[in-house]
């Protein structure tokens, strides 16, 4: 890969969690875009909160490493989870703040900050002078569950009963949502980034005040294991039936729509369905399955294991059941959004088997990297076709590794990235704008 030889920038990037102390997709996100960044000669502090990690407690991920351009600042507190939830209910970093200003007195380029809602609330949206742009990895902004999933039961076009939704979760409602702190914090943000116009237009909706960018993620080359040539990962020879699989990937939530897939895989003994990460539900799930040996459940994943898982899949299944923040709403493929486990799928050319839901249809229909059901008939029909014709299956491969080179490499995220802070640098009138990326 060519390095740009644009002068390096001196970046923060501010997050509640980071891998290790990571659950999602929002910490891998940071994960990636910080080493990008190092790997073209920047220098990136990362700020995050082990003690909101260690609240749930389970164990540290592993497997990921950091460029020696990243410096991590792991924050603990003597009160341990008291810290983040005393966040959580005020605002503010509190027992942390003068550790987070201390770090930004060294002066940086840029603050990004990402799922801030343990790590400094709304009120660490004020701290240090840069330029600032904040990543909309969910709906917390504009809800306190984050997902925008009324009462754990369905989609929420409207928050309402913020309150009483927040007791459903088992978390204590947060005050200071009343009393105008978000509105005023937000005001100190450049840029809000939207990793999809489905985001973008849902935060508009509900009323959001600043500027919204969409800028779409991307996976990482080390990642998707490629080079800068075009050539694509190799797909496995079709796989005897007893290792056949289709995969799922994601946290274990009733929003992400699992429950639906287990009756089906319960019902038809042709393949297997294997299940990559942990959540709130995974208990209810396993009991769901009753034991069946052709579910399994494979807990967090290393990215090279997760790499492998993708490859050998049959098709990465997508049942979500709600709105996403990843989903596009274009006419066009170029430069659409996706959520991280389709593009990584789409990275590994295996394609998507994805729920009639929201705006994911298009991007299938438009990159042609998958199929789309609206009845359990139907994604038994997409599962059989896709088991028994291996040429179709390579097809639809190919065409999604096509729309992964298109869209979501980390050149191309991070031209649109640097481009939008050389905008906010020259509209701030400094001397000059930064220089453009070549």
């Amino acid at each position: 890969m060519n390095v740009p030889t644009r002068p390096p920038l001196r970046f923060c990037m501010i997050t509640s969690f980071y891998p290790p102390y990571n659950f999602g997709g929002d910490g891998i996100y940071v994960h990636r875009l910080s080493n990008e960044l190092a790997r073209r000669g920047n220098l990136v502090d990362v700020i995050h909160c082990i003690d909101a990690y260690n609240f749930a407690a389970p164990p540290p991920s592993t497997g990921y490493r950091d460029h020696p351009n990243v410096t991590v600042h792991g924050l603990k507190s003597g009160l341990g989870m008291l810290s983040p939830l005393a966040t959580q209910q005020t605002g503010f970093p509190l027992m942390k703040s003068r550790r987070i200003r201390e770090i930004l007195s060294k002066g940086f380029d840029v603050i990004h900050y990402h799922n801030i809602s343990l790590v400094g609330g709304p009120g660490v949206l004020a701290f240090g002078d840069a330029i600032k742009l904040y990543t909309m990895h969910d709906y917390w902004l504009i809800c306190p569950t984050h997902g925008l999933f009324r009462f754990n039961r369905a989609p929420c076009a409207r928050p309402t009963f913020c309150a009483a939704c927040t007791l459903v979760y088992k978390r204590p409602p947060q005050l200071w949502r009343y009393f105008g702190l978000m509105e005023s914090a937000i005001k100190n943000v450049d840029a809000f980034i939207a990793p999809s116009l489905t985001s973008q237009r849902k935060h508009e909706q509900l009323g959001l005040k600043g500027r919204i960018v969409h800028l779409p993620n991307f996976v990482s080359p080390s990642f998707a294991s490629m080079d800068t040539g075009d050539s694509a990962p190799a797909k496995p020879d079709d796989p005897p039936p007893e290792e056949r699989y289709f995969l799922f990937v994601g946290r274990l939530e009733k929003l992400k729509g699992l429950h639906t897939l287990i009756p089906v895989f319960l019902r038809q003994s042709k393949v297997q369905l294997w299940i990559a990460g942990t959540g709130s539900e995974e208990a209810a799930l396993r009991e769901l399955t009753r034991g069946d040996s052709k579910i399994r459940f494979l807990g967090h994943q290393s990215a090279p294991a997760l790499r492998l898982l993708y490859r050998d899949a049959i098709a990465v299944l997508y049942p979500s059941i709600n709105f996403q923040v990843g989903l596009p709403e274009s006419s066009t493929s170029s430069g659409q959004g996706a959520p991280l486990v389709i593009m990584e799928a789409f990275s590994q050319k295996t394609p998507v088997i994805a729920s009639n839901i929201g705006s994911i249809p298009a991007l299938l229909e438009q990159t042609g990297g998958g199929l789309v059901y609206s009845t359990e008939q139907e994604l038994l029909a997409a599962m059989d076709r896709l088991l028994s014709d291996l040429a179709h299956r390579r097809e639809l491969g190919l065409r999604a590794y096509a729309a992964y080179r298109a869209n979501w490499t980390a050149e191309a995220h991070l031209d649109r990235y640097f481009g939008l802070i050389d905008e906010i640098a020259a509209t701030r009138s400094r001397t000059s704008p930064l220089p453009s990326a070549p």
